[in-house]
């Protein structure tokens, strides 16, 4: 994901994004390879963010 800092909500705005560019045909076949790289990462991201949020509340509520 790089160096920068990224949140979850930040990741879900920029993968909405990329999945209305392509909804709407937006993207170029050059560059629709680039942004599905780009969303694959994006979810990866989502998902662990989900998973350790929900480790870190049950961990919480026990």
């Amino acid at each position: 994901m790089g160096k920068r800092k990224i949140t979850y909500s930040s990741a879900m705005e920029e993968l909405q994004a990329i999945i209305s560019e392509i909804q709407e045909e937006k993207v170029s076949m050059d560059d629709l390879t680039e942004k599905v790289k780009k969303a694959a990462e994006l979810i990866q991201f989502c998902k662990e963010k989900l998973r350790k949020t929900e480790a870190e509340l049950g961990e919480v509520l026990s």
